[in-house]
């Protein structure tokens, strides 16, 4: 990795962190039931939502209800995406004329946009009507996220309080979350995105003429081109802000007319980790701790910057296989250098590469690059960002809630060690909290792994595999580590529009959803239910570098655990082959 990449890597993450932390304050007032700035104007919005919905803000909830009433709401986004999707036909601002989905297919985006994951097995412009688009995929992704955030909030509760029965109202924490904090950062964002070129219009396709006219694959000529068009920016906005990631066009965040520019870049590179970042600083000031905040961000940046670091590495140094057939990989006046295949020209190596680990640490699945085209190492840096749960930046509220389950194993370890009963913020943890914790961290790895060996070993998961030996393994053990933990980003080469695919991954994903979301709200009750425990000679801070160490190592050591034999026969083998001038 050249200095100057070194250099932009570290104004990056200055610059995301003088964001984030400072956006945590509000996070943490929003979720206190508080108004700061722009949320007193939004507050009619606010009363107006619970009169519709005949919400009772102020009743609080036990963990079970709270776990209940987000079931419950999970279950009607599902029903309702899915009958929007295979009654598109019939619905207006269709001017494509679109068709109802496949019924696999609707099941299998329901789920991934409900759950927050967005992993599409579909092009969005030939696919889905502007209607579905703003309507059934753009709210999921208003709410999807605040989800994950009001589940942060219950878990950050349980740690603030004490001898208490109740989490706060999963309803209030909802709307607040996207009335407050989604909404108005969403329509800045949009703002922003629209003045670089995003487009945002109901308009439909428009044809144009080319400006050199080619043929097409039988010979004949073509001399215009079809653009589609759509309600972008908006949808843009809030699935970088929302780390939800779906894209209004097949190529996602390649397509000019979602990523222009190289400002647009930037903003919605930021836009995928300010909340994740901001989550720390909140969390850190709801348990009256600020350093526990600093704490868990600073093991998210100590694993972030070494993949990070090898993925655009990577992919600085080239293809070696592309430059025995005569590509140009050096950097010179005319192009950025590096491995540029399947990636834009106008982002070069090293911000392909810079998003490419953004997007999978944080949960997000947005590309401006195909991760496909990597090369092996640079491939593997995003695939063991996901496999490691997504808690290094992680979604908007769920990478830090994963990344506590981590932090209970880790007092828990620390604990044995020396005899004494683990606490983690003032809560003795014991065999209940473990338990959750270890439930929801194994999930997600049970989901991706038993997933992933279904789909080699029958014949209908391999029919769907495009590229022959690992790297066709490769392209699968990504698809499930990406919906196994919320992701959605994916390699090319994997047909994943069938039956087979479609069910599958939409299992994997309600598994790494809910099996980590609803054991982190049954800690959360536990931990509201018991008294605080004074800090003693024998308590093992938990802001302090010992501990980050201790995490960061419980981290990766669960990781390299679970998924070491799968990447040895994947993309590390590939690599090998690839120095070694053998077969891919």
């Amino acid at each position: 990795m050249s200095l100057e990449a070194w250099m932009r890597l570290t104004l990056f993450i200055a610059v995301l962190v003088a964001l984030g932390w400072p956006l945590g304050a509000y996070l943490a007032n929003v979720a206190a039931g508080k108004n700061p700035g722009v949320a007193r104007w939004l507050a009619p919005l606010e009363r107006g939502i619970y009169r519709i919905g005949g919400v009772d803000s102020a009743r609080e909830m036990t963990w079970k209800q709270y776990a209940l009433a987000l079931l419950a709401f999970q279950l009607v986004g599902v029903l309702v995406l899915y009958a929007l999707q295979r009654l598109q036909g019939s619905l207006p601002f269709n001017p494509a004329g679109f068709a109802g989905t496949t019924p696999d297919l609707a099941f299998d985006t329901a789920i991934s946009f409900v759950t927050n994951t967005n992993w599409q097995s579909y092009g969005g412009e030939t696919t889905m009507s502007h209607f579905v688009q703003a309507v059934g995929l753009g709210v999921q992704n208003f709410v999807s996220a605040a989800t994950g955030i009001a589940v942060f909030f219950a878990l950050a509760r349980g740690f603030q309080r004490a001898s208490a029965a109740t989490l706060g109202n999963f309803w209030a924490d909802m709307v607040r979350s996207t009335v407050h904090v989604l909404l108005p950062l969403s329509v800045v964002l949009a703002l922003a995105l629209v003045s670089q070129g995003v487009v945002q219009t109901l308009a439909p396709a428009a044809t144009v003429q080319l400006l050199e006219p080619t043929t097409d694959s039988a010979g004949a000529p073509v001399s215009e081109q079809t653009l589609a068009l759509g309600p972008v920016a908006s949808q843009v906005a809030i699935k970088q802000l929302g780390t939800n990631g779906g894209g209004f066009f097949n190529v996602n965040s390649a397509h000019p007319f979602e990523n222009p520019t190289p400002l647009s870049n930037y903003l919605e590179l930021l836009a995928i980790l300010l909340l994740p970042v901001a989550a720390c600083s909140a969390f850190g000031r709801m348990a009256v701790d600020r350093r526990q905040g600093r704490a868990l961000l600073a093991t998210m940046i100590l694993i972030f910057v070494p993949l990070t670091a090898l993925a655009i590495g990577a992919e600085e140094r080239g293809n070696p296989k592309l430059t025995a057939l005569g590509a140009d990989q050096f950097a010179s006046e005319q192009q950025s250098g590096g491995n540029l295949e399947g990636k834009e020209v106008r982002f070069g190596a090293f911000e392909s590469a810079l998003w490419s680990t953004a997007t999978t640490a944080a949960s997000n699945g947005s590309v401006n690059s195909m991760h496909d085209s990597y090369t092996p190492l640079g491939g593997l840096a995003p695939m063991v960002l996901m496999q490691l749960g997504e808690v290094v930046f992680g979604g908007v509220g769920s990478g830090l809630y994963g990344l506590v389950l981590f932090a209970l194993v880790a007092v828990f370890l620390a604990g044995l060690m020396v005899g004494r009963t683990p606490e983690y913020l003032g809560k003795k943890i014991e065999r209940f909290e473990v338990q959750m914790a270890s439930l929801g961290i194994l999930a997600p790895c049970f989901a991706v792994l038993v997933g992933t060996a279904l789909a080699v070993s029958t014949s209908v998961g391999r029919a769907s595999i495009q590229d022959p030996g690992v790297h066709g393994f490769s392209e699968v053990l990504y698809a499930f580590s990406s919906a196994g933990n919320n992701n959605g980003s994916a390699f090319a080469g994997l047909n994943a529009n069938v039956p087979f695919y479609n069910v599958a991954l939409g299992f994997a994903m309600l598994i790494a959803r809910y099996l980590v979301a609803l054991p982190v709200i049954a800690i959360a009750g536990t931990l509201a239910a018991k008294k605080k425990t004074p800090e003693s000679a024998g308590t093992l801070p938990t802001h302090g570098a010992l501990f980050v160490g201790l995490l960061v190592g419980v981290v990766l050591l669960v990781g390299a655990l679970t998924f070491l034999p799968s990447l040895a026969i994947g993309p590390i083998v590939e690599h090998l082959q690839m120095i070694a001038g053998g077969g891919a």
